[in-house]
């Protein structure tokens, strides 16, 4: 009898990052990655994003654990806030299982939390009805890997970040033997990265890459600032061997990068050439011509601090005219924007920008020969077109069908779909509600749709304070209202609307005074629809309207004044 298998995406299907894939077999549930994505411009304020746990929390008790396909934090950003939770066993490589541990460091609820299982290629673990195995990838971190879980009704194969690169060695080399060896078993179910799908173009291999960089190390006069992912450990290794062929110095920015560094250097990952790194203090003395720069920004992003740099806001190292500006890493889709309003602000600084990317077809993730030969080798019976927006999945899936996989064995999903196999045939059998978990400084989730709103509105059309003082046994304002504005108005050159809005504020609030029952409520939602019309009427613009209400007993305070007065005639007498 073949198990019940159900694959539902939690994150990482119509967007970038953020990878979450929960399989069921049985009762059992294996969760394929744990990642986090970096926010798009909208999300004001949001540091990260991260998978909504809502769905495991409902079946915790049947988590079997989490297995890491690699370092990057698409993969294990959101590991410290899973494990904060979830007491299940973590499984990844050595680097991958190091890594996570450096990001679970950070976060006092994860930190002591210590079930982690080192696992290769040759490791195969049985959970009675499924055995889980893992395959080598190349990508742009050291022991990245597949997962396989084997079914009684076959492999379901999750691929990770991939690509293949002929020239790769050691630790980033695909095992094409082993992925025959998966393939020939009849695949069930692949899922596969569609990150680069749109790139049709052949990438050019990391040799050819290595030797770039090297190029624009000899032949830059001055200084250079490179930008690069943290976890981008094999652009790190290229820039330390072009740093020492070209007789530079490395200097490291504050960050994620030294903690990387020192572990895969720990685990024989990287090679460190002999004194090229120096302290960050010291490259004010040395010739510019000989000083590299490593930038890779806080949780590993860079393009945000290249910014800082650009806007003399990075407090020990800003970008100079003379500079260069070499971004080594290639920025997701999603990220166009800001690397162009990135690159203006280099500019205006004096410097100038170099990207690996614009000359160069390069990157961790498969072009559309590589996704298909990756589906060639697995031939499976049903395609899941995942890690990527909805265009690249789209495009993905196109491939699928170029070399013959029906339409109806094709799904592209949306977080929460729920994909049912019943022993004949996989449908799309439900979903299960999906969100976003936000993560604003130390608070995890508790920013939702409608703080972001307000923090829009904010930025957009700024917020109007009024502030009134009331004695309600009285039914009467004691003190004019007083209104405040932040970025909506220029208070000096809008006193009319100032004047006009303060009346409106007393009239409403006398009219709430008068009434018999009398609401706090009422009186609040009042004073904010009257002025919300009012300035729409007066401006076109919604900010946010924060009426402040306080009461006094004014008898009371005549009282008191009477009693202070009586005792300073005392003390003087």
């Amino acid at each position: 009898m073949s198990a019940n298998i159900q694959i539902t995406p939690l994150g990482g299907v119509r967007e970038t990052g953020k990878n979450l894939y929960a399989v069921e077999v049985d009762e059992d549930i294996y969760i394929l990655d744990c990642g986090l994505k970096y926010p798009e411009n909208e999300l004001l304020g949001i540091d990260i994003v991260i998978p909504d746990f809502s769905y495991l929390r409902e079946n915790a008790d049947r988590i079997v654990g989490v297995f890491l396909t690699h370092g990057h934090a698409d993969s294990i950003g959101a590991l410290p806030y899973f494990v904060s939770e979830f007491n299940v066993p973590v499984f990844g490589s050595e680097l991958t299982i190091e890594l996570a541990k450096i990001q679970l460091q950070k976060d006092p609820k994860a930190k002591k939390f210590n079930d982690f299982h080192v696992v290769d290629e040759k490791t195969e673990i049985d959970f009675g009805n499924v055995t889980v195995s893992f395959f080598r990838t190349t990508h742009t971190i050291p022991d990245s890997m597949g997962i396989v879980l084997q079914t009684d009704a076959g492999p379901i194969v999750y691929t990770g970040d991939f690509k293949f690169d002929p020239t790769a060695v050691g630790d980033y080399r695909t095992n094409f033997a082993r992925l025959a060896e998966i393939g020939s078993k009849h695949v069930l179910a692949l899922l596969s990265d569609s990150a680069n799908a749109e790139n049709f173009e052949q990438p050019v291999s990391e040799r050819e890459i290595a030797a770039y960089v090297l190029e624009t190390f000899k032949y830059h006069p001055g200084r250079i600032i490179v930008a690069s992912v943290a976890s981008n450990i094999l652009r790190i290794q290229q820039v330390l061997d072009a740093a020492a062929q070209s007789d530079r110095k490395v200097a490291l920015m504050p960050g994620d990068v030294e903690s990387i560094i020192k572990t895969a250097l720990k685990l024989g990952k990287l090679r460190m050439p002999e004194d090229v790194v120096v302290p960050l203090k010291s490259i004010s003395k040395l010739d510019p011509a000989k000083v590299v720069i490593l930038q890779t920004g806080r949780m590993g992003e860079p393009i945000k601090a290249l910014q800082r740099m650009a806007n003399k806001r990075e407090g020990k190292v800003n970008i100079e005219s003379g500079d260069l500006v070499f971004i080594t890493t290639t920025p997701s889709h999603s990220m166009e924007t800001v690397v162009a309003k990135t690159r203006d602000m280099i500019y205006r600084a004096g410097a100038d920008v170099k990207a690996i990317a614009d000359e160069m077809n390069s990157s961790g993730h498969a072009t559309k020969r590589d996704l298909q030969l990756m589906m060639n080798l697995m031939n499976p019976k049903y395609f899941l077109p995942i890690q990527g927006e909805y265009r690249l999945l789209d495009a993905h899936a196109s491939f699928a069908k170029e070399i013959g996989i029906p339409d109806d064995h094709i799904f592209i999903t949306a977080k929460g779909d729920q994909l049912r196999y019943d022993g004949d045939n996989m449908h799309l059998a439900g979903s299960v509600e999906v969100g976003d978990t936000m993560i604003d400084g130390i608070g995890v989730g508790d920013i939702g749709n409608i703080v972001l709103r307000d923090r829009k509105i904010l930025s957009e059309d700024g917020i109007f304070v009024a502030v009134v003082t009331i004695d309600r046994k009285k039914k009467k304002i004691i003190s004019t209202p007083k209104i405040t504005s932040r970025g909506f108005v220029y208070v000096k050159t809008s006193k009319d609307l100032m004047q006009e809005s303060a009346e409106l504020v007393k009239e409403t609030v006398q009219e709430n005074l008068d009434n018999k029952e009398f609401d706090w409520g009422h009186l609040k939602q009042a004073v904010r629809e009257k002025l919300n019309h009012y300035l729409w009427d007066q401006t076109k613009r919604h900010p946010v309207i924060l009426p402040v209400i306080m009461e006094v007993n004014q008898h009371h305070r005549r009282h008191k004044k009477a009693k202070k007065t009586e005792n300073e005639t005392e003390k003087q007498a």
